[in-house]
């Protein structure tokens, strides 16, 4: 006895109706709830504000820390790994963490005394945006970025007194710290 074939109308209309059995079952899943609202929060007016959800928060900033001075300054601090650009008016225009070198400035004021627009760090790196404000341990102490965006490395066996920041922060920090800027160092 040979196979009968099915006509082609008879798979179309079979692949139709299951088409439409999925349809009508994902339509009676995204069914509203009862009372007409649409998700499980309490029942209230139109409007009021969606509650923000954990992943929607934004993480705290800290604020700049307590008698880091006064007036246009960098805040550096070595604790938080942590960097204010405050303006005259005590409002910060911007906060960034840092990747801190093997030595640390000292504690206290100093000032942006040389600029470098770009340059080869003592890891080898090349970095742009160089900012020198300090001395320590006979090295001189200075924020700059890796001109790759590259976060360093930390077991290289050489001192580095380089303050590593973001390419987006290095060019932040580079617009806002001319030589002369206080930069505040705090624990």
């Amino acid at each position: 006895m040979s196979a009968r074939r099915l006509p082609s109308w008879a798979w179309v209309t079979g692949l139709l109706c299951a088409a439409l059995v999925v349809v009508v079952g994902l339509a009676v899943r995204a069914e509203p709830m009862p009372g007409g609202r649409t998700d499980a929060g309490p029942a209230g007016s139109a409007s009021k504000k969606p509650q923000q959800r954990p992943e929607d928060a934004k993480p705290k900033v800290p604020g700049v820390p307590a008698a880091s001075g006064e007036g246009h300054r960098v805040v550096y601090s070595l604790e938080q790994r942590r960097v204010w650009l405050v303006e005259a008016q005590d409002k910060v225009s911007r906060t960034f963490t840092v990747w801190p070198g093997s030595v640390h400035p000292p504690v206290g004021a100093h000032k942006v005394s040389s600029r470098l627009p770009s340059g080869t760090g003592t890891d080898g790196v090349k970095v742009a945006n160089i900012i020198y404000f300090a001395k320590s341990s006979g090295l001189t102490v200075a924020f700059s970025n890796a001109v790759d965006g590259a976060r360093p490395e930390t077991d290289l066996g050489v001192q580095t007194a380089a303050v590593r920041q973001k390419v987006a922060d290095g060019a932040a920090m580079w617009k806002f710290a001319p030589v002369g800027t206080v930069v505040n160092v705090v624990g």
